[in-house]
């Protein structure tokens, strides 16, 4: 049985989030579990989220999930206001960046996406990505 799609293809905290996403080597884009998703042989990133017990809100469904260092998860997890422990991914590491907690920061959007992709893609690609400057 097919997952409900959870997002409107034309929202535009999709839009740009894809052209950050997508403008790392080999990078696509899948739905996966009616959310998309983001990545090169893993996942990097998924818009939209949801937190354990809630898995019916829409409270997340405007979010960005990615992997940052191990260092940093419990920085970012310290802000919730805009952070959040999302549901399936957060026992692996994973936090949510939420679009609709205030204005959003794309260049701190940016960085979250390329340390995930930086955690997630083969070296030979962030070799690719260093050599572009």
């Amino acid at each position: 049985m097919p997952h409900p799609v959870r997002y409107a293809e034309d929202d535009p905290y999709l839009a740009k989030l894809r052209d950050i996403c997508l403008a790392f080597p080999q990078s696509a884009e899948k739905a996966s579990h009616g959310h998309p998703n983001f990545y090169t042989r893993k996942v990097f990133a998924v818009f939209g989220g949801v937190v354990k017990g809630d898995h019916d809100s829409d409270r997340y469904a405007q979010s960005v999930l990615v992997l940052p260092d191990a260092g940093e998860r419990e920085a970012l997890l310290a802000d919730t206001d805009r952070y959040f422990h999302p549901a399936y991914y957060g026992p692996s590491g994973w936090v949510g960046y939420d679009f609709r907690a205030g204005d959003v920061d794309w260049d701190e959007v940016a960085e979250l996406v390329d340390t995930s992709y930086r955690n997630t893609a083969l070296i030979t690609l962030v070799r690719e990505l260093d050599t572009r400057g």
